[in-house]
């Protein structure tokens, strides 16, 4: 690897872009927490991996908030703290977002999940907590943290660049699990949505019949089948920028210093949880629906319907109708 460039000068406006990517990535990773506190009801399987991601989200969100605002010039304890928690929550951040899929993949192509799925799920949480720390504490304990001169992070601490293995300790903290996850998304979700189509076209002989039904589930299959191309999509579509300054990094090349490729950078490393609050939250209707019933009921208190003292209660009349018109909330 050539020799470092010389450090990558962190723009006003560019810091103030990736400030704001890390505040919206945390909140967004906050609503998916709350979400999941305020309804027991959407607790899905699915939903309690989604959490964990988003914990991990938040850390990471939080760590690199800090880096961004210090924008260190030199290797301190802060700089080394904040650079192991941003190393422990960006690579435990992969292992669950590769975990999610591959047990969407388990679930529904598979149909491998019974009464093991416990055994599964601590087994997600052994490889997504256990392998980032076990890596974390290698890397501090080898003293491999550090000032990186921004020139493979925006302002946050990472691998420090005078470190003489520093590529061998950028793939173990993050890089490797990152290009993985470029081949083992796009291929698991590919497979699941194969398999839907599959079922799709082996019950079309019984739409004539079903044809109501069909009407009522084409928007929410549609939006299905769109989910499973987005996720990885997004995934890349963040993530790719650091991988190509890492790329210009081992060459040597002074493009790596490009503001537009430095920002792309900084937003593709932050913005993980808003991503995944915009498909989870805000594009999922059933989520959506009850948060925004939620802040309209605060928003807007209902007037009280008390009767008064003395006055008769009011006839009911049609209740059986009416609560049978009454629409049920959606679930997917």
């Amino acid at each position: 690897m050539p020799s470092p460039a010389p450090p990558t000068e962190l723009l006003p406006w560019e810091r103030a872009v990736v400030l704001l990517s890390c505040a919206l990535s945390a909140l967004g990773s906050g609503l998916l927490v709350a979400t999941h506190a305020l309804w027991p009801d959407l607790r899905s399987r699915a939903r309690r991996l989604l959490l964990f991601l988003s914990l991990a989200d938040l850390l990471s969100a939080a760590s690199y908030f800090y880096g961004v605002l210090q924008d260190f010039t030199g290797t301190s304890w802060d700089c080394v703290l904040q650079g192991a928690l941003s190393t422990f929550a960006n690579t435990s951040s992969f292992f669950w977002t590769v975990a999610i899929a591959f047990y969407l993949y388990l679930s529904i192509v598979r149909a491998a999940l019974g009464p093991s799925t416990d055994h599964l799920v601590w087994a997600f949480h052994l490889i997504s907590w256990g392998v980032p720390l076990a890596i974390t504490v290698a890397a501090v304990s080898l003293k491999k943290i550090g000032y990186d001169a921004s020139d493979v992070s925006v302002g946050w601490c990472w691998i420090n660049l005078e470190a003489e293995d520093r590529v061998l300790w950028m793939l173990l903290t993050g890089k490797l699990w990152e290009m993985l996850a470029y081949v083992l998304l796009p291929l698991l979700y590919l497979l699941v949505r194969k398999h839907i189509n599959r079922a799709h076209q082996a019950l079309s002989e019984y739409r004539p019949i079903c044809e109501g039904r069909q009407l009522q589930r084409g928007s929410s299959t549609s939006m299905a089948d769109k989910k499973l191309i987005l996720i990885p999509l997004i995934f890349i579509c963040l993530r790719v920028w650091s991988t190509v300054r890492f790329v210009l990094t081992l060459c040597g090349s002074p493009a790596v210093q490009a503001p537009v490729l430095v920002v792309l950078h900084g937003i593709g490393n932050t913005f993980q949880g808003g991503a995944n609050c915009i498909m989870f939250v805000l594009c999922t209707r059933a989520v959506r629906t009850r948060l925004f019933s939620l802040c309209c009921c605060r928003c807007y208190p209902q007037p009280s319907t008390q009767t008064p003292p003395g006055a008769p209660p009011p006839h009911k009349t049609g209740g059986s109708q009416e609560s049978r018109q009454t629409p049920e909330l959606p679930r997917t």
